[in-house]
């Protein structure tokens, strides 16, 4: 949705550094991936340019670009914000540079700009588990501005509640190299939820893997976000070990979709809570798992009250802004795990559920969620800088959101006129290949099975080729 998360260090790319005392937190599925303190002189780069470990300030930049299409697929009728069958392609560019700066040992400042242009197929309409992760959706029909942006601006205070120390990976929102073990943080600012909550080694970068949204995201978490997917607010979090809950108080849109956040928290808001628990979960392997809830409280429209209102003569279509009133909610719980199963195979997962009775409002339309994949680092064959996977998703809405749309209905991304209801079934596989430092090349398909929950439109294969660039 036009937002660009900093690649997840990934198994081959997360450098470790050497912890101030022996104290060692439980590893992760993506530190067991990681390379040894003292990086073999034979390995290559993987970034245009070498990234100070030590320096009190971070530079780095990514470039992103993504074409996709599809030929033409069946469809007994289409509407406003379906997924256009005929056969088409666009591109798509995400450009970032990321700058941080450590004040003090315990006290970090991070600014982000962006440049994101291009199209996503079908105006980034038609599918909820939509299929490029940096497409620019239209805001209330109206495209957003080309100019570049600031994408994140927030401080990050770290609160010791230990002298032990652990290793921390350095990255573009991370400066410390080592932390306390047990701790608090405090983050503030401009920032996307998704850099913090429903995090997934393997399941979350949609520059270097998967670029479906409801494969890098929980669709059902309908996370507080502006049309290109950032927020103002503040994280709390503490960490101890083995595990770590968090906190967020963050701002939703004016509108559904809306490009300008409410800033009285006193009728628009959004709460977001995560249990994260790690260790060596299966067969001595490392594994993660995580519990999230979130409770959004903004001006939402009501899918009962949309469709009394047209049933009762009142509105030719149901319509879901005319229902619209402060101080309603939206609520759901996601559950996302991922496992390493040898250190050269891992697999993944969620499952998302929300109430569903108010309208979708940030991300996209979605009640109920499934994911289930696997990925493997090239190691295996012999490529240690490639990785790959392949993940299955499945998506549903509520009965109240299928009569709305059935009836005519149109939310901020899918319209089809009319529905013949069915879960929204999607296969995703992806093959990224590092070509030389920082440059990565990759091919994506994915086949989609009633887009936009509709029986009677598809199914439609969506092809795709990366590239990546490190700076």
């Amino acid at each position: 949705m036009a937002q660009s998360f900093p690649s997840a260090p990934t198994p081959e790319e997360a450098p470790s550094v050497s912890a101030v005392s022996a104290a060692q937190s439980t590893p992760t599925p993506q530190q067991a991936f990681s390379r040894p303190a003292t990086t073999p002189a034979s390995e290559p780069l993987l970034t245009m340019f070498p990234h100070s470990m030590t320096a009190r300030y971070w530079i780095s930049g990514q470039a992103n670009i993504i074409l996709q299409g599809h030929l033409a697929f069946p469809a007994k009728y289409s509407g406003p914000y379906s997924l256009t069958n005929w056969a088409q392609s666009a591109t798509t560019h995400i450009f970032t540079l990321y700058t941080g700066y450590e004040l003090t040992p315990t006290t970090e400042v991070f600014l982000d700009l962006e440049d994101a242009t291009g199209n996503g197929i079908g105006n980034a309409n038609g599918l909820a588990g939509y299929s490029n992760l940096d497409a620019v959706r239209l805001a209330q029909g109206v495209a957003l501005s080309k100019a570049p942006y600031v994408a994140r601006f927030m401080l990050r205070q770290i609160v010791p509640l230990t002298h032990n120390r652990v290793n921390a990976d350095r990255d573009q929102l991370h400066l410390a190299t080592s932390l306390p073990a047990r701790r608090l943080e405090f983050r503030v600012g401009k920032f996307s939820l998704p850099d913090f909550f429903d995090q997934n080694t393997w399941g979350s970068d949609s520059h270097l893997q998967f670029t479906n949204w409801t494969v890098d995201n929980n669709g059902a978490w309908d996370y507080a976000a502006d049309t290109r997917g950032y927020t103002d607010g503040a994280i709390l979090a503490f960490y101890d070990r083995a595990w770590t809950v968090r906190f967020a108080e963050a701002m939703m849109p004016k509108a559904a979709n809306g490009q300008f956040l409410d800033a009285d928290l006193a009728r628009a808001r959004a709460e977001n809570l995560e249990f994260d628990f790690h260790g060596n979960l299966i067969a001595r392997q490392p594994g993660a798992i995580r519990l999230l809830s979130y409770l959004n409280h903004a001006d939402m429209g009501n899918y009962e009250d949309a469709i009394g209102a047209y049933l009762a003569g009142k509105t030719p279509l149901p319509n879901i802004i005319a229902t619209r009133r402060q101080g309603r909610h939206k609520y759901g719980f996601g559950l996302n795990f991922e496992q390493a199963i040898t250190q050269k195979f891992g697999a993944f997962g969620r499952l998302g559920w929300s109430d569903g009775r108010n309208e979708s409002f940030c991300y996209t339309e979605d009640d109920r969620a499934l994911e289930l994949g696997v990925f493997a680092p090239g190691a295996s064959w012999h490529r240690s800088n490639d990785r790959a996977g392949a993940a299955f998703v499945m998506n549903g809405i509520v009965d109240a959101h299928q009569r709305y749309l059935a009836l005519g209905g149109f939310g901020f991304i899918l319209g089809d006129g009319a529905l013949t209801y069915g879960h929204e079934k999607i296969v995703e596989s992806f093959y990224t290949a590092h070509l030389w430092r920082g440059i990565f090349l990759a091919y994506d398909v994915q086949h989609v099975n009633d887009p936009g929950y509709n029986k009677a439109r598809g199914p439609v294969t969506i092809s795709a080729g990366r590239l990546h660039v490190d700076f």
